[in-house]
């Protein structure tokens, strides 16, 4: 076969009009079936036990894990296995989901009179309506007459994306039914960044005593640059002597005492914090997610800021999150640090 860029964009483009198009006469192919395959799900007590074998056993995998990430808890059964005890995963509370294009599958057909003991519903997809598989089955959802995209029409690519696209069919209907909301999605993935946003609170970043600097209104400048220092956070909060946050003394303003600063350097070191601290900064509550921190550094007026206290219900500090603390934590801002 000729092998020119013309020849290789022609073939590639074929490969995905017709799994298009497999895909598309899937809607012409839904109707009660599809309802009574949903209402059978819902009305489970247990889960959903995916099954297929070969590439009908991956398209299972990624199915069952769809639909456990989005509220519908499911587990995959390995056919081959099943023979060997993981039948015992199966209860009677549970619905079943057997995968195979043909419907014929030795080890798919094998399983069959186990689960009719059981008594467990079985969703059956195929691409044949006439086979054991389906005939079998409590309920039988056809992906239609499918044409592989090989030369052959003997590699499941057509075939496995429409059965893939029927999966997530039922996967976004039994979300939409059982009101599964983005909520809900970030609890279970709090490493996403949907989950991030949603769950994290600005207390999950803290590190204990290195994120909570403090020095006391009564010690000097001094004492508040070694706190500043020695954490390398950015800043010290400043508290009363009821350990209550009165002020913030922050590497710009370190800059800014500096430069502005008429007296001498010894002068300066010996002046309490009460006279250079920012008075009343802006705070974030314990409670408080890390993406309203983000937003309110990046809407602080009239300039952004890069450290924000967090204090508990009587308004003590419990440590600071830094702008780099939320960067690191995967929230993406589009501030350029160059001023505390």
């Amino acid at each position: 076969m000729e092998r020119t860029p013309e020849k290789i964009l022609e073939i590639a483009r074929g490969v995905i009009e017709n799994e298009a198009g497999a895909v598309s006469a899937l809607l012409s192919g839904l109707g009660d079936n599809f309802v009574r395959a949903v209402e059978l799900i819902l009305s489970a007590k247990g889960r959903v036990v995916l099954t297929g074998i070969g590439k009908s056993g991956h398209i299972a995998q990624k199915i069952a894990a769809t639909l456990t990430s989005t509220g519908t808890l499911a587990a995959f059964l390995h056919p081959a296995e099943g023979f060997h005890g993981d039948l015992g995963l199966v209860s009677r509370d549970d619905v079943v989901i057997v995968l195979s294009h043909s419907g014929e599958t030795g080890e798919i057909v094998g399983l069959l009179p186990a689960l009719s003991y059981l008594e467990i519903p079985i969703i059956a997809v195929t691409g044949n309506p006439e086979s054991t598989l389906a005939r079998r089955a409590t309920v039988h959802l056809h992906i239609g007459e499918i044409r592989e995209s090989d030369p052959d029409n003997l590699v499941p690519t057509a075939s496995a994306l429409a059965t893939l696209a029927l999966g997530d069919a039922l996967t976004v209907v039994l979300m939409r039914l059982k009101d599964f909301r983005k909520e809900d999605y970030a609890i279970i993935h709090p490493r996403g960044m949907l989950g991030k946003r949603l769950t994290l609170k600005v207390v999950d970043l803290l590190k204990g005593e290195a994120t909570n600097p403090t020095a006391h209104v009564d010690d000097s400048f001094r004492k508040a640059l070694k706190a500043i220092t020695r954490y390398m956070l950015g800043g010290v909060s400043i508290v009363d002597d009821a350990g209550a946050l009165v002020g913030i003394i922050t590497d710009g303003d370190v800059r800014r005492i500096m430069e502005h600063w008429e007296g001498t350097v010894e002068e300066l070191m010996d002046a309490p914090s009460a006279e250079l601290m920012t008075s009343t900064p802006t705070v974030i509550d314990d409670g408080a997610l890390a993406r309203q921190a983000l937003e309110t550094m990046e809407n602080h007026k009239p300039r952004p800021i890069f450290l924000l206290p967090i204090v508990d219900a009587k308004g003590r500090p419990v440590g600071m999150v830094h702008l780099h603390d939320l960067v690191q934590a995967g929230f993406k801002t589009s501030l350029n640090e160059v001023d505390h």
